[in-house]
C-alpha cells in the first residue's frame, strides 16, 4: 500500500489565479475543472469557479486547490490569519504553512523570488543558523510559504 499525501488550498474565487502562479514558480501540469463543467449552468454566478485544481510539478510536487463556493473576494486578514516574527520566534494564528525545501540557495531563490510578488515578507530569504537559506511569506492569495534550503547531513 502507498499513502501519499497533498495539501488541499481553499481559496474564495481565486483558486484559478494561485494555481497559475504556483504553475509559474513551480512548474508542472495544471488541471482545473469548474462547477460549470460539472453541470452547474453556465450562467449561474461562480459556474467559473474552480471546483477541483492540482498542479503536478515535477520531481513530486502537488498541490490541489477550489473556490469555496459563494465565497467570492479573495482572502481577507481575517481569512489568512497572521504570521510575524518576534525575538527569533514565529507568531501566528495559521492552522499551517506551506513548507518547500530545496538542495540550493539558486533553486530556493528561484521559487521565493516568483512568490515574493505582492506578498507579504514575514523573514527575508537568508542564511539562518539552521540552513544555508530560509525565508518566510504570505503570499498575495493568502498562503504562508516557508522556503529553506535542505541543510548539509550532519558527519
Amino acid at each position: 500500500m502507498s499513502i501519499t499525501t497533498t495539501t488541499h488550498l481553499n481559496f474564495r474565487g481565486t483558486a484559478r489565479q494561485a494555481l497559475e502562479l504556483y504553475q509559474s514558480v513551480f512548474g508542472g501540469h495544471l488541471a482545473l475543472t469548474t462547477y460549470g463543467d460539472l453541470g452547474m449552468p453556465q450562467d449561474a454566478p461562480g459556474a467559473d469557479k474552480v471546483v477541483f485544481g492540482q498542479l503536478d510539478g515535477p520531481d513530486g510536487f502537488r498541490l490541489m486547490a477550489y473556490d469555496i463556493p459563494g465565497q467570492d473576494g479573495g482572502h481577507t486578514p481575517q481569512s489568512a490569519g497572521s504570521t510575524h516574527r518576534e525575538n527569533g520566534m514565529t507568531i501566528t494564528d495559521r492552522p499551517f504553512f506551506q513548507s518547500v525545501r530545496g538542495q540550493s540557495l539558486d533553486e530556493v531563490s528561484a521559487c521565493w523570488d516568483k512568490l515574493a510578488e505582492g506578498a507579504t515578507v514575514i523573514e527575508p530569504l537568508a542564511a539562518s543558523p539552521w540552513s544555508p537559506g530560509f525565508g518566510m511569506l504570505t503570499d498575495r492569495f493568502g498562503v504562508t510559504w516557508v522556503l529553506d534550503v535542505q541543510p548539509p547531513a550532519a558527519g
